[in-house]
């Protein structure tokens, strides 16, 4: 069995803004939904490669957003829950706050298509056992948070840092590094969660074996397709390969995305250089025998062997 999950974080570009402790800026308030979103819809089709969309609830409120989420699931996406507001401080909030953000993300999907989402991502991937205590009460089938990345964690660390000696707050938040001790592959989440057990489906963020490095659309993007292939094959041999993207993998500065360029480095890359990385992952999955499913899908198939 040799599964490949491609999912996409709908955030949209105020919440970069938000990273770096800046006000939103700029002509591309709305560029994932108005630019990303059919863009990755055509790679989905030209690739034959399903995807599974986690969507802020609150962005549905505009019928513009509203009316591209149901187009892709028109067209065979999944929609996933990605809480109201992409808190970043999401597990720093009372329980009931908790609660209200992913009760509040379901409640939004379902009013904009007419879907349920089984499926969900905390915000910049940071989780704990209450977050984990409030999907189950929710009837959450998986979750898919986890991000066991040693680099990640660093220089997501590095960089809160760096903003902060800059004279601004960033809105990010870092994990405990407990998570780097988390399972690679799927797995039911214990208590602690980052231990196997009993408990929710975990189907964590991609890193390649042994080093676990990150395989997610901003490395893969970046390098660019040789490199892209590399990273993929130091991937090759896992049960399920869960390649996480955001909607600005497919962007770039001349999306209306300018005011980013300084601070945020794929924002520099062409996107036709990011599209052809995305196109040489997905090759190089296929060649290794590899079968393109949703993550709902791959939830499924796994619950039954965890």
């Amino acid at each position: 069995m040799k599964l490949a999950a491609v999912s996409v974080d709908l955030d949209e570009i105020p919440n970069y803004f938000s990273i770096y402790g800046l006000e939103p800026e700029g002509r591309g308030a709305t560029a994932v939904y108005d630019v990303a979103v059919p863009r990755l819809l055509a790679l989905s089709e030209s690739a034959g490669v399903p995807l599974t969309l986690f969507a802020i609830g609150s962005d549905l409120a505009r019928n513009e957003a509203a009316a591209a989420l149901r187009q892709a699931r028109d067209r065979g996406c999944e929609l996933a829950n990605h809480t109201l507001d992409h808190r970043y401080e999401l597990t720093r909030l009372p329980r009931e706050e908790i609660r209200a953000q992913i009760e509040g993300g379901i409640d939004a999907i379902v009013k904009a298509t007419g879907e349920r989402p089984i499926g969900f991502r905390a915000p910049g991937y940071t989780i704990t056992d209450e977050v984990f205590e409030v999907l189950a009460e929710l009837g959450v089938a998986y979750d898919s948070s986890v991000f066991p990345c040693p680099s990640y964690y660093g220089l997501k660390t590095a960089a809160i840092g760096w903003i902060s000696l800059r004279g601004r707050t960033s809105h990010s938040i870092v994990d405990r590094p407990s998570v780097l001790f988390a399972s690679t592959r799927p797995y039911r989440a214990g208590r602690p969660y980052w231990r196997e057990g009993a408990g929710m489906l975990e189907l964590p963020i991609q890193v390649t074996r042994g080093l676990r490095l990150p395989f997610i659309g901003t490395t893969v993007t970046v390098f660019g397709a040789d490199r892209a292939r590399m990273l993929t094959r130091m991937c090759i041999g896992e049960p399920l390969i869960n390649l996480e993207l955001h909607g600005v993998d497919v962007l770039d500065a001349e999306d209306g995305l300018e005011a980013l360029r300084p601070h945020q480095l794929d924002v520099r890359v062409a996107k036709e250089k990011k599209l052809s990385a995305l196109e040489a992952v997905f090759d190089e999955l296929r060649k290794a025998g590899y079968a393109f499913v949703t993550m709902r899908e791959a939830a499924e198939v796994f619950a039954r062997s965890a």
